[in-house]
């Protein structure tokens, strides 16, 4: 079956048939095993509702230049397709524009590598003006590297401009500079998303109430358990990137009247650079969380692994200093699916939860353990609270009114008169950080 050109460059359809294909490259140092990354792209496939006809990996002891697999492989590739029906091949690997050229005039199929699918499913889910604004920027920047001189159809020439013509341009120049043009506009309005952002950031630090992020590798359970913190019904399924906008919700914990709860993009190994710098503004809402919940997916074989990769994000990002790999910010480790866990596997990650500091072991699903965790979590936001005596104007009910809203009010009684009129003393717990905000609100 022979395709023609225009079908081979079309968009990736929901329901495709895909044949999906890791390759192992001799010498070429992963940390991850083979299978576990098969499995990752199975379900980076399914998250975008390709149907996996036939999912394999393929030892590469050379790679060739001009299609990564060698001419035995292709042929094996291209077998597996008409066999399997497939209209779509998966590559699970970033490969070169040339590489996809080659592939898809050999097996008359689109090609897309791991990159290009990730960008697809981003731009699938992207919901919020900002999540578009960065799905688009990624998508062309990666449509920028694709162009190259291999495409016969951008090789041709556009008309002259000015008053002595000349060669005039060809269609690949015409589009880059579109490209360029287009990623410009982008840029300036996501600086502009990121002001917008940093503007809220500093007045919700100025208001009483402290931040709490949610982060983890893609599919952790994320989502699931900010619905049950937070009585939400943002989209939370057993789908690779169910979440990409980052949603934000008021919550109560013992000891503290109000604090923010946000749910972030999930993390992936090799995630498209791309994607990288265009999710910035969006990971930036770490940056100035109170303390950080690094939620893991205990489940999955691949979890030390998964660690490793969000640790590499955020030591990316300044959280975690990369030279020591200690954070100024609080991080608890939360090992979530308890309920996916055999008896005795459980009782061992229980045993080592128990005696760390910043591990809570849960299910979100299930509600194990959740408890647990916002008791952990206002213990940690009122770690080095004191008590202060404070004296107000008894008129001043705003202020009063936010320290036994936000601190705990050991006593409050009359002191007499001032030169503004009645006196109150207030015995108050505060942290540091919460006497800074009390200090900050207008008399």
């Amino acid at each position: 079956m022979i395709f023609e050109d225009e079908d081979i460059e079309g968009e990736v359809t929901r329901g495709a048939r895909a044949l999906v294909i890791c390759p192992d490259i001799r010498g070429q140092r992963r940390s991850e095993d083979p299978e576990n990354r098969l499995e990752e792209a199975r379900g980076l496939a399914l998250a975008i509702g390709i149907v996996v006809a036939d999912a394999f990996v393929l030892p590469i002891r050379n790679v060739r230049p001009g299609t990564l697999f060698g001419e035995g492989q292709i042929d094996r590739i291209a077998t597996s397709c008409t066999l399997e029906e497939a209209e779509l091949v998966i590559i699970d690997a970033s490969i070169s524009a040339i590489q996809q050229r080659n592939l898809e005039e050999r097996l008359k199929r689109k090609v897309i590598d791991r990159t290009g699918l990730i960008l697809e499913i981003f731009g699938e889910r992207a919901a919020t003006a900002e999540g578009r604004l960065q799905v688009e920027l990624a998508h062309l920047d990666y449509q920028a590297s694709r162009l190259v001189r291999s495409w016969t159809h951008l090789e041709r020439q556009r008309g002259g401009f000015g008053f002595l013509g000349g060669p005039g341009e060809t269609q690949i120049e015409a589009d880059r500079r579109m490209i360029r043009s287009r990623m410009g506009r982008l840029r300036r309005d996501l600086e502009q998303v990121r002001k917008t952002r940093e503007l809220h950031r500093k007045r919700r630090g100025r208001a009483p109430w402290p931040v709490i992020a949610l982060v983890g590798y893609t599919n952790a359970g994320k989502s699931t358990l900010f619905n049950r913190l937070t009585g939400s019904d943002v989209m939370a399924e057993d789908l690779l990137f169910a979440t990409l906008d980052p949603t934000m919700r008021a919550i109560r914990l013992p000891g503290v009247e109000k604090s923010i709860l946000s749910d972030t993009v999930g993390f992936i190994s090799d995630l498209p650079t791309q994607l990288v710098a265009a999710f910035r503004a969006t990971l930036e809402e770490v940056t100035a969380a109170d303390v950080i919940l690094h939620v893991r997916d205990m489940a999955n074989p691949a979890n030390a692994t998964q660690k490793q990769q969000v640790i590499g994000v955020l030591t990316d990002l300044g959280v975690i200093d990369g030279e020591d790999g200690q954070s100024d910010m609080p991080i608890i480790e939360v090992w979530n699916k308890f309920d996916l866990i055999d008896a005795d596997r459980r009782a061992e990650l229980l045993g080592l939860a128990e005696h760390s500091d910043d591990v809570v072991a849960i299910s979100a699903e299930s509600g194990f353990g959740v408890d647990d965790l916002l008791d952990k979590l206002g213990e940690m936001l009122t770690e080095g609270a004191r008590v202060h005596h404070l004296t107000l104007p008894a008129s001043d009910g705003q202020r009063i009114a936010w320290l036994h809203a936000h601190g705990e009010v050991i006593g409050d009684e009359d002191a007499g008169e001032g030169e503004v009129g009645p006196l109150r003393r207030i015995d108050v717990r505060l942290t540091e950080k919460e006497l800074g905000r009390f200090e900050a609100l207008e008399t």
